[in-house]
């Protein structure tokens, strides 16, 4: 009897998903009209694009991280002073890693954007974004271009012309797939207002081709403006929402809105708008993947002896060759411990966040610039000699880089904490039997990050050997973290809990047991 009443439930939800189906195309006869026998007939040819993000991902985080390569491999000489190698570094090669990045990441959200309008592709749209990818991968070599050549004007207009033509093939996505409208997701599909979204998505991806034209310009006049006009790309959303906020209070605290038929999710600039939660989660693990494959890559390449060397030097005997790359082999278990456990933190935030938005993208992407740093820390780490300055100075950097790492990656589930009705589980949020486990989980590397980074300045002599302590001590500190916060919580309620059964005499209910170490301490 159970079966068959089930039989019967999964047959009428059958049902009801088939009518949901049928009614976006009967819905309105504006759709109707829009959708010619021909078209109908091409719907088959059609294919999920799940494959074509997943490969577009794959590229965009390649393309981002590798650009560490040229920072990661600078040599240092032993007497040289750390302070002005890392001055150099910061206002060419990591200035352009951080830019090529940021930039490269802006794109990566701006395809996340438009493929989450267009749900469903065909061969047209694969060989649209293939041209676009290509571009995309070609902007790197434009930075390089500037960093090296800063007083030449041809870096930027060749940056300026691939985001021109980016947008270009943008818009030949938009205008293609709303010719074709089975290929769009399902509230654009049953709308009775899809020339309105095709004029405001087409409006919006025009916004930074248009003022890379104007910084192309102004780099033939005075090329310092045309910088600070490609910055301003990088954070249009948030300058557009400023700008509105101002707007919106000059005239009265009235909002003004767009004359919208309808709600508008996507291309909104709003720091709350949804992105694809799956495609960050891939992005990240596509960061976080070649990261720790770049750590390896230089163990093959330098810790591998000469044969002849060994023989000369060694006696022929490998293992005593091998024992010279001792602290090399320490600093890249370290280091990838270190990658593999902001992944480990990475993956149980996401695990609980049920929307991404746009903000909590931005946190995302600050986070993944300082993992890509990490090839660097590594290479420093193990550069100098024991006990000098420079290997002071070395570890220090290393420590910042991991502390903006975690860092930011606290700063995302903050953020989700403000919506977090939309943006969280309800075992997450405040009250709930995770929150307080999580907030530790977060908060450890950034902590011990800082921790580690005044003790080197108190115990100069011994920064390597504290610093890898640091790095293989977390893992076990991970492995006891849950059994160190209940004991926490269990003393701060015992404490608590006694102070209020002296001053009111009042029995501590079981709700207190979910209450939050913010709340306790209050």
């Amino acid at each position: 009897m159970g079966e068959n009443e089930e039989s019967e439930i999964i047959e009428h939800h059958d049902d009801e998903e088939m009518e949901k189906r049928r009614k976006p195309r009967n819905h309105s006869n504006s759709f109707l009209e829009s959708v010619s026998s021909s078209e109908k007939d091409g719907h088959s040819s059609t294919q999920s694009s799940h494959r074509l993000l997943a490969y577009s991902d794959a590229l965009i985080s390649i393309i981002a991280t590798v650009m560490i390569l040229p920072v990661a491999h600078t040599k240092f000489q032993d007497n040289e002073e750390l302070k002005q190698s890392i001055q150099a570094l910061l206002t060419t090669k990591v200035a352009v890693y951080l830019m090529t990045f940021l930039i490269v990441t802006v794109a990566w959200a701006a395809h996340i954007r438009l493929f989450q309008v267009i749900e469903r592709i065909d061969d047209t749209l694969i060989l649209l974004n293939l041209a676009c990818m290509m571009l995309i991968t070609f902007l790197p070599y434009t930075f390089s271009l500037m960093a090296t050549f800063p007083n030449y004007i041809l870096g930027i207009l060749l940056f300026c012309a691939c985001v021109m033509v980016i947008g270009l093939i943008q818009c030949l996505i938009v205008l293609y797939g709303f010719s074709r409208p089975f290929l769009l997701n399902d509230q654009i599909q049953m709308s009775e207002n899809q020339a309105y979204y095709k004029q405001h998505i087409l409006k919006v991806i025009m916004k930074v081709p248009i003022m890379c034209l104007f910084a192309s310009i102004f780099s033939v006049i005075f090329f310092q403006l045309s910088y600070v006009i490609l910055a301003i790309v990088i954070f249009l959303p948030y300058i557009s929402e400023c700008l509105k906020w101002i707007r919106n209070k000059a005239i009265g605290g009235q909002t003004v809105q767009e004359d919208s038929p309808d709600s508008m999710l996507l291309y909104t600039y709003q720091p709350s708008e949804p992105l694809s939660k799956e495609r960050v989660e891939a992005f990240s693990d596509g960061v976080y993947a070649i990261v720790a494959t770049l750590l390896i890559l230089d163990i093959c390449e330098d810790n591998v002896p000469d044969p002849s060397v060994v023989r000369k030097d060694f006696n022929n005997s490998l293992i005593t060759a091998l024992q010279e790359y001792g602290p090399e082999y320490l600093a890249y278990f370290g280091s990838f411990a270190t990658v593999g456990l902001l992944w480990f933190v990475h993956h149980s935030l996401f695990l609980h966040v049920t929307k991404a938005t746009r903000l909590m993208g931005l946190f995302n992407t600050f986070s993944l610039a300082f993992v890509g740093g990490l090839p660097l820390a590594y290479q420093l780490t193990h550069e100098f000699p024991r006990g000098s300055r420079n290997e002071l100075e070395a570890v220090q950097i290393s420590c910042v880089i991991i502390f903006f790492a975690g860092l930011f990656q606290l700063a995302i589930w903050v953020v989700a904490l403000f919506t977090e009705r939309e943006t969280l589980h309800p075992y997450v949020r405040y009250g709930g039997r995770d929150h307080t486990f999580m907030l530790a989980k977060l908060s450890l590397y950034p902590c011990v990050a800082l921790g580690t980074f005044f003790l080197t300045c108190i115990l100069s002599r011994f920064s390597a050997p504290i610093f890898h302590m640091m790095e293989i001590g977390v893992p076990f500190a991970f492995l006891l973290l849950r059994l160190l916060v209940r004991v926490a919580l269990a003393l701060l309620r015992w404490l608590f809990c006694s102070a209020r059964k002296d001053l009111d005499r009042v029995p501590v209910e079981e709700e207190d047991s979910q209450l939050p170490i913010i709340d306790l301490a209050t």
